[in-house]
C-alpha cells in the first residue's frame, strides 16, 4: 500500500518545521511548501528581506527539509494574497472597521489556494503548525481545541470547511511550545529556538495606517472628534488610525480615561466617551460559516468570543436570517468591533463563527 502523500506549508518557522517531522515519523510521503504571499517592496524602506515571507524564512524551510531529507516547493500566491488579504484589509479600515488578516489568510490562501493546488499535484492532504485537532464524529468533520489552550489558534481557522477539513492534519495536537521546541533541537532543525512572529506579517512594524496609504494611496482625512450627544470635542487625524477601545494615543486630553466608543467613515467621526459605553450584548454577524452543524434550525447555547484574546463568554446564537447570525451574551462584551471575528464553541467543539458587523447594548 503506498503512502499517503501531504503538502506541509512550511513559514520557516519552528511549528510547521515540526510538523513536517512528526509527519515523517508517521509514515507519510511529505513534501515541504513556502507560500510567496508578497513582495517586499510592500513593507516600506528599511524591511527589505526581514519579514515574514522572506528569503531567509525560505531557506530556513528549505533547510529543515534538506535535514529531514524530503522535497521543498514554493508557491507564488502574491496576486491572489493582494486580492483576498491585502486589499479587502485596506478596504476594511477605510470602511471604518478593524479586520483579522490571519483569518482572511487561512480561508483564502493555506486551506484554499495550497489545498487546490496541492490536490492538482497529487497530494492527499495538507498539513500545517497550527494549535488545533480535527475528528469525524456523527458523520461530519469538527474542528477541536488543543489540549494546551495557551496556544489555541482555532479562532483563526473556523472558516474551514468539511472539504477542507477532511483533506488537513494538524500534527501538532497534544502538544505544547516548549515539547515543539526540544523535539525540533532533537532533530538538529536550525530554527528550534526561531521567535515566534507576533505582527501581521505584511505590517511587520504595526504601523497598518503607513501601510494602507503606501499600499493603495488613501491619504487619511482629519474630522472630529465627537461625544455621544453628536457635539464635538476635538479633531482626530483620521478614522483609520483608531480602533474600538482605543484609550491612548487619541491626541487629546479630558482629564478622566475617555475611549474610541464608534466611527463614522460616512461623517468621518470618532466617537469619544466612557468605558461603560465599550459594553455590547447583542452581536450581528455576517459571513457565517458552521463546522459543528450543517445548519441552525434553533437558537444554540454556546461559548463565545469577538476577538483573538478576549475571554470566553456564553452566549446564544439565532438561526441566520437574511444573511446575519445574531448572537446574544449572557454579560456584556466589551469592546467588540466590527470586522472581526466572532467564534462559537461546545466545550472543546467549534461550532463556528462570523464576521462582526454591528452591535447592540
Amino acid at each position: 500500500m503506498s503512502k499517503k502523500k501531504v503538502l506541509v506549508g512550511m513559514s520557516g518557522g519552528v511549528d510547521s518545521s515540526a510538523a513536517a517531522a512528526l509527519l515523517c515519523e508517521r509514515g507519510y510521503e511529505v513534501c515541504g511548501c513556502t507560500l510567496k504571499m508578497y513582495d517586499n517592496s510592500v513593507l516600506g524602506e528599511g524591511y527589505g528581506e526581514g519579514g515574514c515571507c522572506s528569503l531567509a524564512d525560505v531557506d530556513d524551510a528549505k533547510s529543515v527539509c534538506r535535514k529531514l531529507g524530503i522535497d521543498h516547493i514554493t508557491l507564488n500566491f502574491t496576486d491572489d494574497f493582494g486580492k483576498h488579504v491585502m486589499k479587502p484589509f485596506a478596504d476594511s479600515y477605510i470602511r471604518g472597521e478593524t479586520p483579522n488578516p490571519c483569518i482572511e489568510c487561512n480561508r483564502h490562501m493555506k486551506f484554499d489556494l495550497m489545498l487546490r493546488r496541492a490536490e492538482l499535484l497529487g497530494f492527499d492532504f495538507i498539513a500545517t503548525g497550527h494549535y488545533a485537532d480535527i475528528a469525524y464524529e456523527n458523520g461530519r468533520y469538527l474542528l477541536k481545541r488543543p489540549a494546551d489552550r495557551r496556544k489555541d489558534q482555532t479562532y483563526v481557522l473556523y472558516t474551514l470547511t468539511q472539504k477542507q477539513l477532511a483533506h488537513t492534519l494538524f500534527p501538532l495536537y497534544g502538544m505544547d511550545k516548549p515539547a515543539i521546541r526540544q523535539y525540533a533541537e532533537e532533530k538538529g532543525l536550525i530554527n528550534s529556538r526561531k521567535p515566534d512572529s507576533q505582527d501581521i506579517c505584511f505590517v511587520p512594524d504595526g504601523d497598518y495606517a503607513a501601510f494602507i496609504e503606501r499600499y493603495t494611496g488613501y491619504v487619511p482625512k482629519s474630522g472630529d472628534f465627537i461625544d455621544n450627544e453628536g457635539n464635538k470635542i476635538g479633531v482626530h487625524s483620521g478614522i483609520i488610525n483608531y480602533t474600538i477601545g482605543q484609550r491612548r494615543g487619541l491626541g487629546v486630553t479630558f482629564g478622566r480615561p475617555v475611549f474610541v466608543t464608534d466611527k463614522d467613515p460616512a461623517n468621518g467621526t470618532v466617537t469619544l466617551s466612557d468605558e461603560k459605553n465599550l459594553f455590547k450584548s447583542v452581536l450581528f454577524l455576517r459571513d457565517v460559516n458552521l463546522i459543528s452543524v450543517g445548519e441552525l434550525s434553533e437558537p444554540m447555547r454556546v461559548t463565545a468570543k469577538a476577538r483573538y484574546s478576549a475571554r470566553e463568554q456564553e452566549a446564544v446564537i439565532f438561526p441566520i436570517e437574511n444573511g446575519i447570525m445574531r448572537a446574544e451574551f449572557s454579560s456584556p462584551v466589551r469592546a467588540p468591533a466590527k470586522g472581526q471575528a466572532c467564534v462559537f464553541y461546545d466545550g472543546d467543539i467549534v461550532v463556528g463563527g462570523g464576521v462582526i458587523d454591528g452591535a447592540e447594548e
